[in-house]
């Protein structure tokens, strides 16, 4: 690691998109990368500033960044219940070459198998949204049908849009809180083990 001190003249020669100031960080502070975890991470704007600040060359090693982002994929694929082979042999593969056992090119062909896992998902969940659509699609019109016959279309329209509307909000509110809380708990899970660079 080329410096072990963060001050407040290296955090603005970064760029940062606030002032480091407004948290707190005066110039007299002269802190190693640990005591800057332990004394900002609850204070700055969002615990990404933590990650944008200190993964870089000034403090982590290519080695260590490359072993913290291999660290960081395994934790994601933990959340998967069958994760794809490819995925796990390109953690493995990077991990050998950040130790220096493994060629370049056998980091490329890890990482085209790992991205084409990304492609196969991507197909898979667009048929699924596609099939759901249709499906949800020909009840509703088969509801809506049956409505009419009984009941003023416009107040079906009305009742049907503001069913859609509330059924999407909640979902997309329950999405937003399920993935907030699963970043949240991600990103304090990445600082804890960050920690572990600096100590």
């Amino acid at each position: 690691m080329k410096k072990q001190f963060i001050t407040l003249e290296l955090l603005k020669s970064f760029d940062p998109c606030y002032n480091p100031e407004k948290i707190g960080f005066t110039k007299k502070l002269k802190l190693t990368p640990l005591e800057a975890i332990e004394q900002f991470s609850d204070k700055v704007e969002n615990k990404d500033d933590i990650m944008w600040i200190l993964c870089r060359k000034e403090f982590m090693s290519e080695r260590d960044m490359r072993l913290f982002a291999v660290w960081c994929a395994r934790e994601a694929l933990k959340l998967d219940d069958n994760p794809d082979e490819r995925s796990i042999n390109a953690c493995n593969v990077a991990e050998k070459f950040a130790n220096g056992n493994a060629t370049k090119e056998e980091m490329a062909a890890a990482r085209d198998a790992a991205w084409a896992t990304t492609w196969d998902a991507a197909r898979d969940a667009t048929r699924a949204a596609a099939r759901d659509a249709a499906r949800d699609a020909a009840r509703d019109a088969a509801r809506d049908a049956t409505r009419a016959a009984a009941r003023d279309a416009a107040r079906d329209a009305t009742r049907a849009a503001a069913w859609a509307a509330a059924r999407d909000a909640t979902w997309d509110a329950a999405w937003d809180a399920a993935w907030d809380a699963t970043r949240a708990a991600a990103r304090d899970a990445q600082i804890e083990q960050f920690k572990t660079y600096f100590k």
